[in-house]
């Protein structure tokens, strides 16, 4: 419940940027592509300010650490990030408004910043 507190407590905090693209950053356990409700809440929250702001252009960035096969490491950042742009269309987001970019597999940064999706909405 802490966890959850914390994280809407800093989506309230991205909804007060005053730039015209807002971040949104969903996190995944190791080796996992599955969205757990911490991680549904955020999507859901990404695409309720998708909606508001109209025609907005939604680019989900999926992240994955390099651990040793960079095809598998490649494909679970592709997965994440199909995976967190099908919430979002089923959330309301147009799947034509909603452009997906995997992150090649790196390891610079191996710990919990490699497990993440990146969404960025931005306004036309």
């Amino acid at each position: 419940m802490r966890r959850l507190s914390l994280v809407l407590g800093l989506c309230v905090l991205a909804g007060c940027s005053t730039g015209s693209s807002r971040k949104y950053v969903v996190f995944f356990t190791h080796g996992s592509a599955a969205l757990d409700e911490t991680a549904q809440t955020i999507v859901s929250h990404a695409a309720a300010t998708a909606l508001a702001k109209g025609r907005a252009n939604v680019i989900v960035e999926g992240y994955a650490a390099a651990h040793g096969d960079l095809s598998a490491d490649e494909l679970l950042a592709m997965d994440r990030a199909r995976i967190v742009a099908d919430q979002l269309a089923r959330d309301g987001v147009a799947p034509s408004a909603i452009r997906q970019a995997p992150r090649a597999p790196s390891n610079e940064n191996v710990s919990v910043a490699a497990r993440r999706v990146e969404i960025e909405i931005v306004a036309q």
